[in-house]
């Protein structure tokens, strides 16, 4: 058994990005993994301030949502980071969880090119939705996923499932229409193997 922490940046309580992530955990829980999933949309999480006290042994000083998630982080084997498409990438909710991964780096004193710090180690996915479904769609949110999560901070990936195709955003949900929720059951299902 595995823990699968899944960080859901945005999206209708009912909507694509929900469904999706719904089908993953009911995939990835039995599969026999110990899944929990957090909502940006319940716990506010702000962007970083850039201030650096972290970087001196004091906590973030930002007083919000985030602070009560890195055990959550930490004991994950496996971070999901889930969102629609908003503006070509990944929603700002989402985008600022992972700034704040900053307050959680541990000073490195050989670090590899291009980086500072250290990260914990912990495998990584990605799941999107979209309304569009075109060959360009999710280019951005991926090129974002690989270079800051993957090539920075270090996460294995272990995949993607970029669900486009959805529907009109201020159309009903048509992700039921697409495939892709069996899609989910079948990453949460293997995510691990």
């Amino acid at each position: 058994m595995k823990r699968i922490l899944i960080v859901v940046g945005g999206g209708r309580p009912k909507g694509n990005t929900a469904q999706l992530v719904e089908n993953f955990v009911d995939g990835a829980e039995s599969a026999g993994h110990q899944v929990e999933v957090i909502s940006l949309l319940k716990e506010e999480v702000r962007g970083c301030l850039g201030c650096n006290a972290c970087r001196y042994g004091k906590p973030c000083v930002q007083k919000d949502a985030f602070n009560n998630m890195v055990p959550k982080i930490q004991a994950a084997d496996l971070i999901v980071f889930a969102s629609p498409l908003y503006f070509w990438t990944i929603s700002s909710r989402l985008k600022a969880f992972i700034e704040r991964f900053y307050a959680i780096a541990q000073e490195d004193p050989y670090p590899l090119m291009g980086r500072y710090e250290k990260y914990p180690i912990k495998d990584c996915a990605l799941l999107m939705t979209a309304a569009d479904n075109y060959f360009w769609t999710f280019e951005q949110a991926v090129s974002y996923y690989r270079f800051a999560i993957v090539n920075y901070i270090g996460f294995r990936d272990r995949g993607m499932l970029l669900a486009g195709g959805c529907g009109e955003t201020n159309a009903s949900p048509r992700i039921d229409q697409t495939g892709y929720l069996d899609k989910a059951f079948a990453f949460g299902r293997h995510i691990l193997d």
